[in-house]
């Protein structure tokens, strides 16, 4: 019995890996349109707690310019939870605080970020004017399994979808902290040269994890949802 949330990693890639929708190739079976629906009825369907992703995919998704705090009191450590009853939150990895915010959510899920101990008080200060919650590691790097327990522990998350960039994806799977893959692939092709990857694990993941398939479900134009379980090493 673990402490920590089930992390289920939810991803979508053309037929050769690419992760680029508007380089796909086009197919009888529907528009991309609907693979994509498809994608959001899965993430829906899974029924998590929260979703995870990296500081990119979050900045795109954040869009916030920099606010000074109106307080001069210090920010809290090492967390600040302003929100605690959601039926789903928006949790992002930013170890050195670089993202902003527009306010306290994203679509309705209310924000948690997950930084290092070198984070500034300014920019929590700034989360915390912003409505944003936080919790701040102990070290120079986010101790995953620690701010997992710690989320389960606060928030009373049971589930958590992780979806992605490939260096936190790498980084959950490394840890041995993902139970399970969701990869729908749509009936399309990338063929691009420099296509990113779903992980990016520094040396690999040979010899850390292994997965054994569970399903393959067909889903919307065309589109089908491969599941595989997911062990650590070890």
């Amino acid at each position: 019995m673990t402490d920590r949330p089930r992390i289920i990693c939810l991803m979508t890639a053309s037929v050769d890996g690419g992760l680029h929708p508007s380089r796909y190739t086009d197919s009888p079976d529907g528009p991309a349109s609907e693979w994509t629906r498809a994608y959001e009825a899965l993430h829906e369907r899974l029924d998590a707690d929260g979703w995870i992703v990296g500081r990119v995919t979050m900045a795109e998704m954040a869009k916030g310019e920099p606010r000074a705090s109106t307080t001069a009191d210090a920010p809290a450590r090492p967390s600040l939870f302003q929100a605690r009853d959601a039926a789903s939150f928006a949790i992002t990895l930013d170890r050195a605080g670089k993202t902003r915010f527009a306010g306290p959510d994203i679509g309705g899920d209310p924000v948690v970020v997950l930084l290092a101990c070198g984070v500034s008080d300014a920019h929590l200060a700034e989360l915390a004017a912003n409505g944003v919650s936080y919790l701040v590691s102990d070290s120079d790097e986010i101790d995953l399994a620690g701010a997992l327990t710690t989320l389960r522990r606060e928030l009373g998350i049971e589930t958590l979808l992780l979806e992605g960039g490939a260096g936190i994806n790498g980084s959950f799977l490394a840890a041995g902290l993902v139970d399970e893959l969701n990869l729908v692939i749509a009936p399309a092709l990338d063929g691009g040269t420099n296509a990113e990857r779903i992980v990016a694990a520094g040396d690999g993941l040979k010899g850390k994890v292994t997965l054994s398939l569970l399903g393959c479900e067909h889903l919307a134009a065309g589109a089908v949802n491969l599941r595989y379980r997911v062990a650590a090493v070890g």
